[in-house]
């Protein structure tokens, strides 16, 4: 504890008070002690008494970071409801804005219609972890009155958290420009599919479908012999939540400085991409893919080792498509797997939620008859008479091309995946639409392309302003910034202190 054994008389002056007071404070925060508050004689505020011979206030508790701030969270899922998350976890006010009838459809995902992928349990774990320290308010959004209670809460906010497509931010007023006139200091947290602009801006996404296959990581995890590795919920949800969160808390930095809001976007697509900064790197600078490289550190082999790497190659693929196949038939959403195409190449949907998509689904399949299957009415019924789902379903996506089911499936509005190589990656047109990778012109390369920064600011964006350092480049400069001199940078050269 900081002791001040002054008497009360000696902070007379206000101004000697306050600097004293600000010095009291920062030091018990640091340390996690009481506080000590300082006070004048005539203060009528409470819990204040005289101890060392100066008003003190005692707290057990540090203050939160966040507290007093205000969120608005209309979002669903995984993604931006974490966002919202762990700004509540510091201490936000965070209301959780969701439909009256059905709810946040994360609150059935863990072994619901997304299909039981959680451990069993009466305790909703996952929706707890993603939803704690929020209050909850039930809200229909398509009604005119509705809209107004959440202008109303948006007039005395700080945050709107969303991941509505663009589409619904218009059908229900809720785009960034409409709250913006109605709280110019609001920050708005967007986090989107796969960006704002291109053919795909309204496109369905989940991190499965728009960051793990579209984004190349299913690729790159991959390997001769195993061509396809297992996913867990919300791999990329999670850091991209993150991500949210630090452009959220940059934005609030700004308008502690200017006074003004702005827009925070980032997108599950991009997340994707710069989960593999490392090899999507090497492929903007070569245009090649590792994947389709010799491993380099393979030594040269005779002719009887390579052809028993070739075999057990084979064998292993043999061996693999029958256990996928087997784990894809036992399970419970047949419209929640990957498929192979007609020209071998794979497509994963993400009809997580199997009753929304199931009319769309029989469309895109071409297969209208099947919506009214009395098999296949509803999700219960699809889970008991799934091996014969899976069967068809499997059939079908053999008989087109990867390029015939982009097609179809963007029609008919179903999340859904390609398994996409780094050569892919970087030329996907909804990747160069929203400038993903941006033109560099490095001293020493010259031109070259780069993965943009993931988070993106409306009024104070990311830059690149110069390239990674030489070796020591700078050492001397930053020395004579601090004050030191050239005697003095000599010196620590000779004593080997830098480079």
């Amino acid at each position: 504890m900081f002791h001040y054994c002054q008497q009360a008389s000696f902070f007379n002056n206000l101004a000697n008070k306050y600097i004293i007071e600000s010095v009291i404070l920062f030091f018990s925060v640091y340390r996690n002690t009481s506080t000590i508050i300082l006070q004048d004689s005539d203060s009528d505020l409470p819990h204040r008494e005289l101890k060392w011979g100066i008003l003190v206030e005692r707290r057990d508790e540090m203050a939160l970071a966040l507290e007093g701030i205000k969120v608005i969270d209309v979002s669903q899922v995984m993604a931006a409801p974490i966002a919202a998350r762990h700004l509540a976890d510091f201490g936000a006010e965070v209301i959780h804005v969701e439909n009256p009838v059905t709810g946040d459809a994360w609150r059935t995902y863990q072994a619901g219609q997304g299909g039981a992928v959680g451990v069993p349990s009466d305790i909703n774990y996952n929706w707890e972890s993603l939803n704690r320290n929020k209050r909850g308010l039930a809200l229909d959004l398509s009604q005119e009155r509705s809209r107004e209670i959440v202008y109303k809460l948006v007039e005395k906010a700080d945050i709107f958290v969303t991941n509505l497509r663009f589409w619904e931010k218009e059908k229900f007023g809720l785009e960034y420009d409409t709250l913006h006139r109605l709280n110019p200091r609001l920050i708005y947290g967007s986090l989107t599919g796969y960006g704002k602009k291109g053919p795909d801006r309204n496109a369905p996404a989940y991190d499965s479908t728009a960051a793990w296959s579209r984004g190349g990581i299913h690729h790159m995890l991959s390997f001769q012999g195993v061509p396809n590795v297992g996913f867990r919920p919300g791999f990329v949800d999670t850091s991209a939540a993150l991500a949210l969160f630090a452009g959220v808390m940059m934005a609030l930095y700004v308008r502690e400085q200017t006074g003004v809001g702005q827009e925070v976007e980032l997108s599950l697509f991009n997340m994707g991409i710069y989960h593999l900064t490392f090899d999507i790197s090497g492929a903007l600078v070569t245009g090649r893919d590792i994947k389709d490289e010799p491993p380099i550190q393979q030594i040269p082999q005779d002719e009887e080792t390579v052809k028993r790497r070739k075999q057990a190659i084979a064998e292993a693929q043999a061996a693999f498509a029958r256990l996928s196949d087997l784990n894809r038939q036992a399970s419970p959403n047949p419209l929640a797997l990957s498929y192979t195409t007609k020209d071998d190449r794979e497509v994963l949907l993400g009809g997580l939620r199997s009753d929304r998509y199931w009319s769309r689904m029989c469309q895109a399949l071409g297969r209208p008859d099947l919506e009214h299957d009395p098999r296949f009415a509803s999700h219960e019924l699809r889970t008991e008479n799934r091996l014969a789902l899976y069967e068809i379903v499997k059939d079908i996506f053999l008989s087109r091309t990867l390029e015939e089911w982009k097609q179809r499936l963007s029609e008919a509005g179903i999340p859904y995946g390609p398994r996409q190589k780094l050569s892919e990656v970087i030329n996907d047109p909804q990747a160069r639409a929203n400038d993903y990778f941006i033109p560099f012109d490095h001293p020493t390369y010259g031109p070259i392309e780069v993965i943009t920064n993931p988070i993106h600011l409306s009024e104070t964006p990311a830059s690149i302003r110069m390239p990674a350092p030489e070796f020591s480049q700078h050492t001397e400069e930053i020395l004579l910034e601090l004050g030191y001199t050239w005697e003095d940078i000599a010196q620590f050269k000779e004593a080997r202190m830098i480079a």
